[in-house]
């Protein structure tokens, strides 16, 4: 009687992680606007302009990320325990950050100096930056783990912030120039993105996450990055502060979307691999095989 347990495809091929759902996507998704926002508005702060609104609604974005954060946790005071790790964990240095940023924004917002407000778009960028690092980390999941993902989550934050910028154009004229701004970001975006895909699909991946990343690609790649870019330039070419907020919008809308693809549909884990297979009898070993993952990746890495 044979005892060979029997063998699950589930247990070695690459899963869809469970863990963080639209609620830790939101983190990214608000907390990455939030602190491109706020950047961008310390530059306007140093040109003398009242930032304070803008500084507002960044504050209020970081703020959003983390308590949905929060409420995903299942006992949400463990979150304390995320101060633990500074030197070694980038989400307790996210986490480090939000005190400081948020003391420095309600400085800012208090006394509409310029300084507090630089301040606080360092910080929101080293918030941004932390985000980023955070995926980084993650070494079980491949499409966090790629060195290019970090740029492109970076450039994703900033581009959304000058979107936001461009959107407040609508009742703030004086701020439709930051056109020019979010349409270089857009070409910044739009090539990070594409050298994020090719090397996906150059060094591998599991197929799930690369059909989830192709599913949005020619969305993201025209309508969030070149449209957005063109109804910019023309936004500047004719004075319209209408085709900036329109470019803005969009340029958001595609961010968040993609955040919100990278975080919770191309989440696969890594799966099981042979870097060998051996061959019974033979006295030598055959090509490796690493389920679930796409053809290109099937030369398993070392």
């Amino acid at each position: 009687m044979s005892t060979q347990l029997p063998q699950s495809p589930d247990r070695i091929s690459p899963r869809q992680q469970g863990n963080w759902d639209w609620r830790a996507a939101s983190n990214f998704i608000a907390g990455g606007s939030g602190g491109g926002l706020l950047l961008w508005s310390a530059l306007i702060a140093l040109q003398g302009g009242d930032v304070r609104l803008l500084q507002a609604a960044g504050l209020a974005l970081i703020a959003a990320g983390l308590t949905c954060v929060w409420f995903e946790i299942g006992r949400p005071w463990r979150a304390l325990n995320t101060f633990r790790h500074f030197g070694s964990s980038w989400m307790t240095r996210e986490a480090s950050v939000a005190p400081l940023l948020f003391a420095s924004g309600l400085l800012a917002l208090w006394s509409g100096e310029a300084l507090p407000a630089i301040t606080t778009g360092v910080l929101g960028l080293a918030f941004l930056y932390a985000q980023a690092r955070i995926l980084a980390a993650d070494k079980g999941i491949p499409a966090w783990r790629h060195p290019r993902c970090r740029p492109l989550v970076v450039a994703t934050g900033l581009t959304e912030g000058a979107g936001l910028l461009a959107c407040a154009s609508v009742v703030a004229p004086a701020l439709w120039p930051v056109a020019w701004l979010l349409a270089l970001l857009a070409g910044v975006r739009l090539l990070a993105w594409q050298r994020y895909l090719a090397a996906l699909n150059q060094d591998g991946a599991p197929a799930g996450a690369l059909k989830a990343l192709h599913r949005i690609d020619a969305e993201f790649r025209w309508g969030g990055n070149a449209v957005p870019a063109v109804l910019a330039l023309l936004a500047l070419a004719t004075a319209t502060p209408l085709l900036a907020a329109a470019a803005g919008a969009l340029a958001v809308i595609a961010g968040w979307r993609c955040k919100y693809t990278l975080v919770c549909r191309a989440a696969y884990t890594q799966g099981f691999a042979l870097p060998k297979l051996p061959v019974r009898g033979r006295g030598k070993s055959g090509a490796g095989v690493k389920p679930g993952w796409n053809d290109i990746s099937r030369r398993v890495a070392a």
